[in-house]
């Protein structure tokens, strides 16, 4: 797609700025492509985490439910998206962000759910509903605090969201753990419907053009399908049989699964809230950087976290996972240079459409656990790559890495063994081993109270520039 025939470089770089329809259009679904499978993956991944079948065992095994989660993850992205670019009063950048069910979350939703069923759910969104409240206040000071937050922080963070869940992408891609233990798990079968899914998403990526480039993720998920259901790992019946269990048309429920307190639960979204905030205080400046060739303002990073809070908090009252801004749609206004929150908009109306449907969920339901595990590797290993591309920007004197080397160690280290915590009281065990908010806590400490010796230097210069000027 010639992005430059869309309007003049200033038109471009305005977020007000309306593309004529039949280009705006296709660049609000290219925002779509570029996020709907991650955005439908933590429910999925929490679905299996709680125990609900997927993929072939979909009608054996499967909870209904599932496709409600997936259903809901679409609508509410495209509620929330719709509160960035278009607001309301103080809530919403009115910049082109893409919110999606956040990745960030999965590290501590898994032990809250695990193995319980529909019985974990009241817990869960309660806690997405605290948290998402708790988000939205934090926009009333976020600007305030946003030189605790510079690329040193905000990077490692979406860092170790990726790295956090990779296991997970790999598990997937041996058979998931319902299977481990048993000779399925880790197949040549397995990896191949991943491998495959892998290998396509490369090759659109790189040697395709335009719209084929930026959907590699959505085209290669398809084709590996496919693949899948050439080997017999999906058959007619149980596609069949979900799209005739699904509805054509359902509303949101609110309160559908109920709340239960639990203080777990709200600490948990709570903290992580933090954690989120941090993220989209660089996706933010990322999109202003990489679309207007500017810092984002106050104003714009206080409106962004009013947007996903409040979207949060709404999504858990209908039975949602937690909302954020999405870092791969960051790219992909750089790649474009399309800076119009009114093609985000036309793309938050689509998942919004989408989320009405439940046969969409249905049909994403049926997916097997390998072919979402080629997906998901390749995506988690994104969020990781658009973690070092905000670091890219730090100044790496020994102080930085410093900072960035203990952060990682001891985030990392308590993911890969959670059992050095093991009599810390179970709230504070299911914190600390998420990896994400010990790093977090650690790398803004340390910023906090290292001395940084660049700006003591051009203090020093700056001193003495004024002296020789006073002598003079």
């Amino acid at each position: 797609m010639d992005y430059s025939s869309i309007g003049t470089p200033e038109q471009l770089r305005d977020p007000n700025y309306t593309p004529a329809l039949h280009r705006a259009i296709p660049l609000g679904i290219q925002h779509v492509l570029a996020m709907f499978i991650s955005n439908v993956t933590p429910a999925i991944i929490i679905a299996g985490a709680a125990g609900f079948g997927f993929g072939s065992d979909a009608g054996a095994l499967g909870f209904p439910d599932m496709t409600y989660l997936i259903q809901m993850a679409m609508l509410f992205a495209g509620i929330a998206t719709l509160f960035q670019t278009i607001g309301l009063g103080p809530v919403g950048a009115r910049l082109p962000i893409v919110q999606g069910t956040s990745f960030a979350f999965i590290p501590v939703m898994i032990p809250l759910v695990a193995g319980k069923g529909v019985d974990a759910l009241p817990a869960l969104f309660c806690g997405v509903l605290v948290g998402g409240l708790f988000h939205a206040s934090l926009g009333m000071f976020i600007g305030k605090i946003r030189f605790a937050l510079p690329p040193l922080v905000t990077g490692l963070v979406v860092t170790m969201i990726g790295l956090a869940l990779v296991r997970v992408g790999i598990q997937y891609a041996a058979g998931g753990v319902p299977a481990i233990g048993t000779p399925e798990y880790g197949s040549l079968l397995n990896w191949s419907a991943a491998l495959v899914v892998i290998l396509v998403t490369l090759g659109l990526k790189f040697f395709a053009p335009g719209m084929l480039s930026v959907s590699a993720v959505v085209i290669g998920i398809v084709v590996g399908y496919f693949y899948a259901m050439a080997l017999g790992m999906v058959t007619i019946e149980s596609i069949a049989g979900s799209w005739n269990n699904a509805a054509i048309f359902a509303a949101p429920i609110p309160f559908k699964y109920g709340l239960d307190f639990s203080i777990a639960a709200i600490i948990g979204f709570c903290l992580m809230a933090f954690v989120s905030a941090i993220e989209t205080v660089g996706d933010v400046s990322g999109i202003t950087k990489g679309g207007a060739g500017r810092q984002a303002t106050d104003k714009e990073i206080e409106g962004a976290t009013f947007a996903d809070g409040v979207g949060t908090a709404l999504a858990g009252i209908f039975g949602s996972l937690p909302n954020t801004s999405f870092s791969q749609n960051v790219g992909l206004i750089a790649i474009t240079g399309v800076m119009s929150r009114h093609v985000v908009t036309i793309g938050a109306i689509f998942l919004i459409a989408c989320g009405l449907i439940p046969k969409v969920g249905a049909i994403i339901r049926t997916i097997p656990i390998e072919i979402l595990g080629g997906g998901v590797i390749v995506m988690f290993g994104m969020v990781v790559a658009a973690g070092v591309s905000m670091l890219a920007d730090v100044i790496w004197d020994r102080r930085n890495m410093v900072i960035l080397a203990i952060s990682i160690s001891v985030g990392l280290g308590l993911q890969l063994e959670p059992n050095a915590v093991q009599y810390l009281p179970d709230t504070m065990r299911i914190l600390m081993t998420s990896g994400l908010l010990p790093a977090a806590i650690i790398a803004i400490v340390l910023n906090l109270i290292l001395p940084d010796p660049l700006s003591a230097e051009s203090t020093k210069l700056m001193s003495g520039g004024l002296a020789g000027h006073e002598k003079d």
